[in-house]
């Protein structure tokens, strides 16, 4: 039986992205789960909560979210498992896109709208990010490839084949799917098994794609330990059965990929996944270097000065959220701020500036700018000339740099345009276009009144 909940809407137009949460007995960690999804940055998706036959309260904390926001639909159903479930709402799924999430678990704010991006703005059928590992309230970030960019579908499998058991490949919710492929070639979950169904999807699903773009960025906090065969209580017969008709899953995968003679140069790496456990990565303790405390990796404020009227409060929040906003980038790209403040000012001023004076736009040191400009030029994001001229004010000369911004940061400057509109999107929710008119007319007049003073 199966019954559904969602707010009425007049809207008839198709999210973007579809993100499915199964969850069962989950009323301790959905609503963490669900909260993190309805403040994305991004905001055109739907919500599809999947309860499966819960006999906790999870049902009706689900329904209570259908009341309140139109994105949310709920799907209630008797208890049939996590595959079904899936399946479920994934025939019910109206978006371009599929994205997972399991109710343990919780979202970065950047996290639908970063794969978006990729997903839109390079020819790919599937985007796979990093992500973190959560345990008590330490974090490490995991991920098995360490380069942005564009895969093909053969050289995805190459990665794979040296880690054939790990997280990182098996999973769906680091990922995002385009649902005309999953249509098109009637991909579901298989709900004869418990084990490595989502890895057995995955694989169908690889094998129709051409491209697949690697993302860098954690944007998923993955919680719970799954339950593995052993505690499930299945018999050591089926659990052989279950793993035997995986690994022929896997087989016919690489036989599909690869021509003959390169399956047999790699078939004994192909039979290392029938040995391996699935390996979620453990997280070492606080002490060591790579781990942090959670709440460490995201960019944070400090609440008790939100209790006074400090002067610096309206530039510290808006820097704060800014660098929240930018934050994706540096990790995508292996960019320090500095030098990602930088490219954003560079990208929206031609104008030939002494260096006090690009420190000064970035809020850096003069040696912290010197180190960006010469990382950027190494890496061939930029290159400058330098030119003398009279300070017209103290008479004296200065040397002025004139930036050019090189081709190969057209990518970064997509991604800096729409962190600004994530970023604008964000401060001004929930405005009129009546009061947003009336903010930038007080902002031009505040602008006036500066300017004033300081020119």
């Amino acid at each position: 039986m199966i019954y559904e909940t969602q707010q009425e809407t007049d809207s008839l137009e198709s999210p973007i992205v579809s993100i499915i949460v199964p969850l069962y007995n989950a009323e301790s960690v959905i609503t963490r789960c669900v909260d993190s999804i309805l403040k994305q940055n991004f905001s055109d998706f739907e919500l599809l909560l999947v309860d499966d036959g819960s006999l906790d309260a999870s049902g009706r904390i689900c329904d209570e979210y259908a009341k309140k926001d139109a994105r949310v639909h709920v799907i209630h159903k008797e208890n049939t498992g996590v595959s079904d479930s899936r399946n479920i709402a994934i025939q019910k799924a109206r978006g371009t896109y599929l994205q997972f999430v399991d109710s343990d678990d919780w979202l970065a704010p950047e996290a639908t709208g970063l794969l978006l991006s990729c997903a839109k703005a390079y020819p790919c059928d599937l985007v796979v990010s990093h992500f973190y590992r959560v345990i008590d309230n330490r974090i490490a970030h995991k991920g098995d490839i360490q380069e942005n960019g564009l895969l093909s579908r053969e050289e995805f499998a190459s990665y794979m084949m040296e880690k054939p058991a790990d997280f990182y490949y098996g999973v769906l919710w680091n990922k995002l799917y385009k649902k005309s492929l999953v249509e098109l070639f009637h991909l579901k979950m298989d709900t004869e098994i418990s084990w490595c169904e989502d890895f057995m999807f995955n694989l169908e699903y690889i094998c129709h794609t051409k491209n697949i773009y690697v993302l860098r960025v954690p944007i998923y906090y993955y919680v719970k330990t799954k339950h593995s065969l052993s505690t499930q209580g299945i018999s050591l017969t089926k659990t052989i059965k279950m793993k035997t008709m995986v690994f022929e899953y896997y087989k016919k995968f690489y036989k599909e990929v690869f021509d003959e003679k390169d399956y047999e140069r790699s078939r004994l790496q192909v039979y290392r996944f029938f040995l391996d456990a699935a390996n979620d990565g453990i997280v070492p303790p606080a002490q060591l270097p790579g781990v942090l405390r959670l709440g460490e990796e995201r960019t944070q404020i400090n609440p008790k000065v939100l209790e006074n009227d400090i002067t610096l409060l309206d530039v510290y929040l808006k820097r704060k959220c800014l660098e929240l906003c930018l934050k994706p980038i540096t990790f995508r790209y292996n960019l320090q701020s500095e030098e990602v403040y930088l490219l954003l000012f560079l990208s929206q001023n031609h104008d030939m500036h002494t260096r006090k004076e690009l420190a000064d736009f970035i809020g850096q040191p003069k040696r912290k700018l010197d180190g960006a400009l010469q990382k950027l030029k190494t890496h061939g994001y930029l290159t400058w000339t330098e030119h003398t001229s009279k300070d017209k004010t103290s008479k004296s000369t200065v040397r002025l740099l004139d930036i050019q911004l090189l081709p190969i940061t057209e990518p970064i400057l997509y991604e800096l345009n729409e962190a600004q509109e994530n970023y604008h999107h964000i401060i001004f929710s929930g405005f009129t276009e009546t009061e947003l008119n009336e903010y930038e007319e007080l902002s031009k007049r505040l602008k006036e009144n500066i300017i004033k003073i300081l020119l």
